[in-house]
């Protein structure tokens, strides 16, 4: 025993070993496929009880998998809804890209609320993917991606920035310095924000201040990601080729493979919030894990 603690000290020592090494998925899980023959999915986020919503975007309808394990739909048409976030009060926050509008859902009566159609008098990109602080405050990103129903001219604004809306309603645009701004997240404390450079493959860290504003913009690490979310360790969670999974200081810890070329998003659901749900492809996907999501404080 004394010698095989004398190698482990050793191994760590030398940097081959970790004392942490330990999968965040739980033992023996594998990435199962809950549904299928969907046109594209996106935009999971779960609400209290741990429903996870998400969206069927090119066939404009929002979806719920309950945690009794049940398919329904919550909404078609939807806006063409993406990203979807919701808020401490249980309001769904959606990134409806069919008028590049920003929308607040009352879940329990269906009705919406347009809460952001323009900065400065001018169309929007395309709010992409969202995340709302514990305050009631919205960090979204509007990259351009153009959509054969628009009926919308050339590209309006003069950057493919971050925008953060204020719980008054104030719009301003917090960092304009993207190639094209994808996914977002924040820490359930409210303190950093996550935004991903899916086009220059980066993804940023910032400090966020009490007024929305950003500040100590960093590199988190070198790779892109079209969604994002977070666990109770502080690990990251991005996408793309599968889920691959960053510790708090930015070191990659672990790939999640899934069985479809695209992985655009991801988040924690279930009674537990112990079950990662992985919108890829024309599939909704889950795999059980050892840790938990963050929940907004």
């Amino acid at each position: 025993m004394t010698r095989f603690l004398s190698l482990i000290a050793l191994a760590l020592a030398a940097g081959t070993a970790r004392a942490d090494d330990v999968s965040i998925l739980a033992p023996g899980a594998k990435v199962e496929k809950l549904a299928g023959e969907f046109a594209f999915t996106e935009g999971p986020s779960a609400d209290a009880a741990g429903n996870v919503y998400f969206t069927d975007q090119p066939n404009d309808r929002i979806l719920i998998w309950s945690t009794d394990g049940k398919l329904s739909t919550f909404m078609e048409p939807c806006g063409r809804s993406n990203g979807l976030c919701f808020d401490k009060d249980g309001y769904l926050w959606a990134c409806a890209d069919d008028k590049n509008e920003l929308w607040k859902i009352d879940v329990k009566t269906k009705e919406k609320t347009v809460i952001v159609k323009d900065y400065q008098g001018k169309l929007l990109n395309g709010p992409n993917d969202i995340w709302v602080r514990p305050d009631g405050g919205a960090y979204f990103t509007d990259p351009f991606y153009k959509r054969p129903y628009w009926k919308r001219g050339a590209e309006e604004q003069d950057k493919r920035g971050v925008y953060y809306v204020s719980p008054e309603g104030k719009l301003s645009r917090v960092d304009g310095d993207y190639g094209m701004p994808n996914g977002i997240v924040g820490t359930a404390d409210g303190k950093t924000l996550y935004v991903a450079d899916i086009g220059r493959n980066k993804t940023f860290a910032y400090d966020i201040q009490p007024d929305g504003t950003l500040a100590n913009r960093r590199l988190f690490c070198e790779l892109g990601s079209d969604g994002m979310t977070l666990d109770t360790e502080g690990n990251v969670y991005l996408t793309g080729k599968g889920v691959i999974v960053f510790d708090k200081t930015g070191k990659k810890i672990e790939q999640i493979p899934v069985p479809e070329g695209w992985t655009a998003n991801v988040c924690f659901g279930g009674k537990d919030m112990q079950t990662l749900f992985i919108t890829a492809g024309k599939g909704l996907f889950a795999v059980k894990t050892r840790v938990k999501g963050a929940a907004r404080q």
